[in-house]
């Protein structure tokens, strides 16, 4: 199974589409009924992924720690989504970043075009998602780049507006990373391993991380379209940065689709597929998707923290017994990405196809 070298259809940038005015938006991005926004859906003021502060999770007041890891502990395995606060990461730098990716955005079209990218890596600035051709699409467009490891990561397909923008991604990542290995140690602990453990089976040192910054354009029509289609993050894990004015991010809890509301200077973590796997499905990876709205523009960015591609990815053996036999068979994660880029965002079936006959 090979990815093809260009996309199967001409590729229309979504927020070309939105500042021309159109009033309704192309039959291309209008979603199915049942995939529409209104559909079960909730904003109740009372409801949110969990917020967890994370002062003290490398201290040394045992009972705090305790804590924050039961905290964790639960967020994993009742939401698959939670809050980090005090995680450690400037808020300089959080801004800037989000900032920066808003005037990439906002430049001239020549200039964006000239990081147009292609599905065989998705690295560069693109507009879809999957090469299925006729497939109904989101609006909104993208910049995918690697981070790690470091063969991979090509900094000359890094932006250069503003000028300074290549060492302010370069330290964004440094501390993302560092940030997701904390968070691994903690999940590792939960599940009862060494806090070691579970990085260990992603490589190590030797991980994989890449960011894809999500720009959702203005869109005339929200109540019939999504800026991304419900999914569930193919990697291992996902530090999401959000729009620090515009929520957009929905989860779905109990059949509902939670609208998230981001606490000030917060991350949002999220379980992947890959720890869904690892874990025997103590963790789950979570259907999430992303709404528009007529009036105001939303950029947020997504780091993904990944296992190395080229290592079996399977249940842990600490995590298998009689009783619970493994549900998943070993694939790498370059195997099972290629899987999911061949077919765009497909809610929770990608994973859950991949389960063990029982």
């Amino acid at each position: 199974m090979n990815m093809p070298q260009d996309w199967p259809e001409p590729i229309v940038r979504v927020q070309s589409l939105s500042e021309s005015g159109i009033p309704l938006i192309p039959d291309r991005y209008v979603k199915p009924p049942l995939e529409r926004p209104s559909i079960n859906s909730t904003t109740l003021v009372d409801v949110n992924i969990p917020v967890i502060d994370l002062v003290g999770l490398n201290g040394d007041d045992r009972a705090l720690r305790a804590t924050i890891l039961d905290q964790i502990s639960i967020a994993c395995r009742e939401w698959g989504f939670f809050q980090v606060i005090n995680h450690g990461v400037s808020h300089q730098l959080m801004d800037g970043a989000r900032e920066a990716w808003r005037q990439f955005f906002h430049s001239p079209m020549d200039v964006k075009q000239a990081y147009a990218n292609t599905p065989k890596t998705y690295e560069g600035y693109g507009s879809r998602l999957g090469v299925e051709k006729g497939a109904i699409l989101d609006w909104s467009d993208y910049y995918f780049l690697h981070y790690l490891p470091s063969p991979l990561k090509d900094c000359n397909k890094w932006p250069t507006i503003p000028a300074d923008f290549r060492e302010l991604l370069d330290e964004y990542g440094k501390q993302a990373v560092k940030l997701c290995g904390r968070l691994m140690k903690a999940l590792s602990i939960n599940l009862g391993l060494g806090e070691e453990r579970l990085g260990n089976a992603f490589g190590g040192e030797n991980i994989g991380a890449c960011l894809r910054v999500n720009f959702y354009p203005k869109c005339p029509q929200p109540d019939l379209t999504l800026g991304l289609s419900s999914h569930s993050d193919p990697g291992g894990m996902t530090l999401l940065l959000p729009d620090n004015h515009v929520p957009g991010l929905q989860v779905r809890k109990d059949e509902k689709w939670i609208t998230v509301k981001p606490a000030p200077n917060a991350f949002i973590v999220n379980i992947g597929d890959q720890i869904q796997v690892l874990s025997n499905a103590i963790y789950k990876s979570v259907e999430h998707r992303v709404i528009v709205n007529s009036s105001n523009e939303r950029v947020s960015l997504a780091f993904f923290y990944n296992p190395k591609s080229d290592i079996p990815i399977e249940p842990l053996k600490e995590l298998v017994a009689p009783g619970r036999p493994p549900l998943y068979p070993a694939m790498t994660f370059d195997e099972y990405r290629l899987f999911i880029r061949m077919r765009g965002p497909r809610g929770k079936s990608q994973v859950e196809s991949l389960k063990s006959p029982r």
